[in-house]
């Protein structure tokens, strides 16, 4: 184990590939359930510190020769290492010299040294796993051993996250240790112009988002399309006269931590990434109006049937007549069936399943779409066969022009393609499965530095969502008197504002952090662990936020978290309480739920037997949690599935027609 990695390609190999990637493997239904097979059938491993002894051991050996180092060595030692990289490979006596580098390096220059279960997970990447680590076990700074190290034995680096503030926040951070090594670093986010953003996927290690570095892939994929082999081409760019070859943003796909990996690699791949043009939209605001007052018109169950648990509605056969004979006179459009059935069932759709300030925001009268994993703005994204121009028009806002797909891929596909996958996150356990069956990540969970000090204070179920409100406000008076901040988390805008509204009435100071306020995310944060302080926020809080305590906090028990929404994943509750007691702090946590929410209602004619029970108690909470997100677990994951299916099938056609990525 100790002795080299096993990789699909050797580091001198790198030097050939034009454009390094694994094509995607593609596979039968039989093929499919014999992975899922497998991969259920697999034993899923801890990493123990007596395991990685000898490994270890090395690195300690390493670490001592390198505290008398003088800052003029750092370029020769650096220089040594990359031709011991370049001789011998990915040995584990190089990856430890590595290590031992790294780690002397971070505390020098941020005073942070790698404790040693993150030297574990950072070999654990290194092996192209899936470490999972508790929330707060320093995953940053973790993620930083592996990219260094691939980066010095001449490995790009693509580390992937979950938004803009954390890409930028970890590599504003980590910056000096890069620097100093030698490596450099970039960072791609949203509105950056092409040359910039070209200049940082030239980088060794590039810190980027999942949906920037996706659609940068499928820019360079439009890019080729009616152009000659993607080798040539590159030949070109490197030899020849490029003036008639594209430019590509990206190198290649060679190496990629995914942090928040059950986010980005499971949560966020039910539907696939687009890129589409505008066009000028032939519907015009009239046909989009006349639609949503067609809709208006309509009565549930008689003329439409709506599953909220599905987020689907389908016309019922006298909800079909009733449209025919509400649009015969208007002819065009709305003389043929099947478009103006469809026209009316998305105008439905906007109607009564697309919500403001919860599934979307308005702003300077523009209709953004608000990612309900991460509960920030996705900007430039719209909604697809006129459901985006619906909801523009139903909110009074100018329609956008339709788009016309140019390219499109699913995360499973995309991140298949890496010659080297490995990822990170505290949440990875019940999907460890799907993981292993869809990008061959082997699951292995890395002990805790320190014992967890996290306090469950359980559930309580409330009737109505106003008592709901008057609980959570009763324990924020309750917390923040004895000087312990308080996070509050809500699931959407509205219900963050509207508990902000009910604190403002106690008179309960507080900040707001949501999808408005995103411009302010950093300060926010940096201010949520002061004394007595009171912070609501969506799910932006949820991931990679990490809230400093002062000593006299800590003293006093550290963050307490309140739950006021169960979400559809249980791993998304767990990422808001592990916010609370990090790295062996003190903290606390509980939920404060009603019947009303969302995820009960979504199943209410499952769950009202139990709802009808008195008193509600956390025994009750716990069942009616349990099912209702056992249930959108499940049909997610069929979505996903088909989603790959779907995909796969367009690459197919595609391929067929001489037009594949």
């Amino acid at each position: 184990m100790l002795d080299e990695l096993v990789h699909p390609w050797k580091l001198g190999d790198l030097k050939m590939m034009p454009f390094p990637e694994r094509r995607a493997p593609t596979t039968g239904a039989i093929d499919s359930i014999l992975a899922r097979f497998q991969a259920t059938l697999k034993k899923r491993s801890t990493a123990t510190l007596a395991r990685l002894g000898p490994f270890l051991e090395r690195i300690e050996r390493h670490a001592t020769q390198l505290q008398d180092m003088d800052e003029t060595d750092y370029a020769l030692i650096s220089d040594e290492l990359r031709r011991q990289f370049l001789h011998t490979g990915l040995t584990a006596e190089n990856i430890a010299r590595s290590f031992a580098l790294v780690r002397e390096t971070s505390y020098r220059l941020l005073g942070m040294r790698h404790h040693p279960v993150q030297l574990v997970a950072g070999y654990m990447l290194l092996q192209g796993r899936l470490a999972e680590m508790n929330t707060g076990e320093g995953k940053t700074l973790t993620a930083l051993l592996p990219a260094a190290t691939a980066a010095l034995a001449g490995v790009p680096v693509h580390i992937v996250t979950i938004n803009d503030y954390l890409a930028k926040r970890d590599a504003d951070h980590l910056k000096p240790v890069y620097d100093r090594l030698g490596v450099s670093v970039g960072l791609v986010e949203h509105g950056q112009d092409p040359a910039t953003r070209r200049a940082a996927y030239a980088c060794d290690v590039v810190y980027c988002t999942n949906k920037e570095l996706a659609f940068d892939y499928l820019r360079d994929t439009i890019a080729l399309r009616g152009k000659r082999s993607k080798a040539r081409v590159l030949i070109d760019q490197t030899i020849g006269d490029i003036r008639d070859s594209p430019q590509f943003y990206l190198r290649g796909l060679h190496f990629a931590i995914v942090d928040e990996a059950d986010s980005v690699l499971v949560d966020e791949a039910r539907t696939p990434l687009i890129i589409s043009r505008e066009l000028e939209d032939p519907l015009g605001a009239e046909t989009y109006r006349v639609a949503l007052d067609v809709a208006k018109n309509l009565q549930a169950r008689d003329h439409y049937r709506l599953s909220t648990r599905d987020k689907t509605i389908h016309l019922t056969p006298l909800g079909r007549k009733i449209v025919g004979d509400a649009s015969s006179p208007a002819g065009g459009l709305w003389a043929a069936r099947r478009a103006r059935l469809e026209l009316v069932e998305q105008a439905l759709s906007a109607l009564h399943l697309f919500k403001r300030d919860v599934h979307y925001i308005v702003v300077d009268g523009k209709v953004q779409i608000v990612d309900e994993y991460t509960g920030r703005v996705m900007a430039d994204r719209s909604w697809e066969r006129g459901l985006h121009q619906l909801i523009e028009t139903k909110e009074d806002c100018k329609p956008s022009g339709r788009r016309e797909t140019l390219a499109q891929i699913t995360y499973q596909r995309f991140f298949r393609r890496y010659l080297w996958l490995a990822g990170m996150t505290g949440t990875a356990a019940e999907i460890a499965t799907e993981l292993d069956e869809v990008y061959d990540l082997k699951f292995i969970r890395i002990p805790t530095h320190r014992p967890v000090r996290r306090e469950d204070l359980g559930a309580r179920l409330c009737v109505t969502t106003d008592e709901k409100w008057r609980h959570v406000a009763s324990r924020v008076h309750e917390i923040s008197d004895r000087g312990r901040p308080v996070l509050i988390g809500t699931r959407s805008v509205e219900a963050s504002e509207a508990l902000s509204v009910v604190l403002r009435a106690q008179g309960l100071q507080h900040t707001v952090l949501n999808a408005r306020q995103d411009a302010g995310e950093a300060a926010i944060v940096t201010a949520a662990g002061s004394a007595g302080s009171v912070t609501v926020a969506t799910n932006m809080a949820g991931r990679g936020t990490d809230i400093k305590l002062s000593a006299d906090v800590v003293k006093r028990g550290g963050l307490h978290v309140i739950l006021t929404e169960y979400h559809e994943s249980g791993r998304i509750d767990r990422q808001l309480f592990g916010r609370c007691a990090r790295q062996g702090d003190p903290g606390s946590f509980e939920a404060i739920v009603s019947l009303e929410d969302e995820l009960f209602r979504r199943y209410e004619s499952h769950i009202l037997p139990f709802s009808t029970i008195r008193p509600l108690n956390a025994f009750l909470c716990h069942v009616m949690r349990r099912f209702g997100q056992y249930m959108m677990e499940r049909n997610h994951l069929w979505i996903r599935r088909q989603s790959v299916k779907q995909d796969t099938k367009l690459d197919t056609a595609l391929a067929f027609t001489g037009k594949a990525d």
